[in-house]
């Protein structure tokens, strides 16, 4: 059997669609949504046949998120170094390559590197009414280091 694999530079429902590895630019993380250094690589968007978006997010020593929640859930996948995840309210918890994370929708929580070491991780959130993360206030270097 002959499989032969289209690339697409325009998304089709006949086609499948490939994004060849760095064809997107790299970006910062905002100040605004991060603290430290963040770079986010958009892996793909959410379109009519795909209700999420994905990127890999690194996070060097020190980074993080702001507090935020997801309307409709989100998943991380750990690939490299070690972090930690919160959500408000419970423990801080230790990530390493291969952990998966569930964050249910609505949970106000925050993620990144731990202050030694850097991170990585594929973030797949769900996208309900067009939006993927709703973003609140910093983590406090206090909350952060608890």
């Amino acid at each position: 059997m002959l499989f032969t694999l289209f690339a697409t530079t325009q998304a089709s429902a006949e086609s499948t669609e490939v994004f060849q590895a760095g064809s997107r630019p790299t970006s910062k993380g905002p100040e605004a949504t991060f603290t430290g250094s963040v770079m986010v690589d958009r892996l793909y968007s959410n379109n009519e046949h795909t209700g999420n978006t994905g990127a890999l997010v690194t996070f060097e020593p020190g980074a993080r998120s702001a507090w935020h929640t997801h309307p409709a859930g989100q998943v991380l996948i750990v690939t490299s170094g070690s972090g930690w995840v919160q959500e408000e309210g419970g423990e801080k918890r230790s990530i390493r390559p291969g952990d998966v994370v569930w964050t249910p929708p609505g949970v106000k929580h925050w993620h990144g590197a731990t202050d030694k070491t850097s991170v990585s991780h594929i973030a797949v959130s769900n996208v309900k009414d067009g939006k993927p993360v709703d973003w609140m206030e910093k983590v406090t270097d206090n909350q952060y280091l608890d």
